[in-house]
């Protein structure tokens, strides 16, 4: 049985949309134990509306509920020990959950989920990992805003953690793995990215194929598996191709409607046009990976709708049931085994 934790107060609309989430999640997966937190009188009349959700959960009480707004120092002042947010947290930490889903703010969900579970052995700085739909299907990219810069040994340690979520996610054997840069070639990019390319590859790790630097447009394409770039790159590619989908949906919406024949098309293209919008819906691939720290940690999108959300919670029950935590500890303890063996320099990461 997997056991998850579930923030009911986290996103834009709260349990409102939440509780639908988890209760469409249940469906799916009808062996799945919750635990759920949040304000009871904002939570319980809604939970009330899904019988078959409040038979297979326990709803547990809390006193505060972390805003949108708050800046993850306020919200571990006053939030810490009471919040639906840390209590969520925190049962990963006592073992009472196998992982904490939560909608709420991304800085204080990271800062509380640093503070309560700390980061894994040999790691310096955790990832955030997002699900990227491409032409080929999905791939994993990370750092998408958890660490702004990373040296060579962060942009390693990232490495591993994303090639171990692409085996628990998509149960792929050996997935590919490249290092997000301005070129292809070895000698182009910062120095950071170069050295981190040279011992990822020097390490020669059985359980991914590094594939060598790629660059933005192979995001969309497909071309590996697994992306692996700092936070402030990550991030700001994760929001642009984010924008540009909902451009290219106005652009669509307004062609389709400017006169009468093209009504008449689209009518007659109306299912292309829905496998194309289904395609482009951030909300399918909803779920962003916390990685690197001693317990799961998924983060939907604050905006995401019910359907949005319980794609978030079916991202957590593949972690758990395809053993992430496990995985990662694995190829971090080979790399650093390997390194060892080979007598690669150690990255001295303590001054960033």
């Amino acid at each position: 049985m997997i056991r998850i934790a579930v923030d009911l107060m986290g996103g834009d609309h709260g349990p409102k949309v939440v509780v639908p989430g988890v209760a469409k999640a249940l469906e799916r997966h009808p062996g799945i134990r919750f635990t759920l937190f949040g304000l009871e009188a904002d939570c319980v009349p809604v939970l009330d509306k899904f019988p078959a959700l409040r038979q297979a959960s326990t709803f547990v009480p809390c006193e505060v509920a972390v805003s949108m707004d708050d800046k993850p120092s306020q919200a571990l002042r006053h939030g810490r020990y009471r919040s639906s947010m840390w209590r969520a947290i925190e049962a990963v930490k006592t073992g009472d959950a196998d992982v904490c889903v939560s909608a709420g703010n991304t800085g204080a969900l990271m800062a509380m989920s640093r503070f309560c579970l700390r980061t894994m052995a040999n790691i310096d700085r955790p990832a955030i990992a997002a699900i990227w739909p491409t032409a080929r299907g999905e791939s994993i990219v990370l750092d998408v805003g958890a660490t702004i810069g990373a040296d060579a040994q962060q942009l390693i340690d990232f490495t591993m953690m994303g090639a171990a979520m692409a085996r628990a996610l998509f149960e792929i054997d050996k997935p590919t793995v490249g290092l997000l840069n301005i070129g292809v070639e070895e000698i182009k990019g910062q120095e950071e990215v170069k050295e981190a390319g040279r011992l990822i590859r020097e390490a020669a790790m059985p359980s991914f194929d590094y594939y060598g630097f790629v660059e933005g447009d192979d995001l969309g394409k497909g071309t590996v598996d697994v992306v692996i770039t700092e936070g402030f790159v990550g991030n700001v590619a994760l929001k642009t191709a984010e924008g540009t989908a909902r451009q290219i949906a106005g652009y669509l919406r307004a062609a389709m409607s400017r006169t009468l024949m093209a009504r008449i098309g689209y009518f007659f293209a109306k299912g292309a046009f829905d496998q194309l919008r289904e395609k482009m819906d951030p909300g399918k691939v909803n779920g962003g990976v916390f990685l690197g720290l001693n317990g799961i940690v998924i983060k939907s999108h604050g905006g995401a709708d019910a359907e949005g959300f319980a794609a978030a919670v079916d991202v957590g029950y593949d972690m758990v049931r395809n053993g992430l935590k496990s995985k990662i500890e694995v190829d971090l303890n080979l790399y650093h085994t390997r390194r060892s063996a080979l007598a690669l320099p150690v990255v001295d990461s303590s001054s960033s």
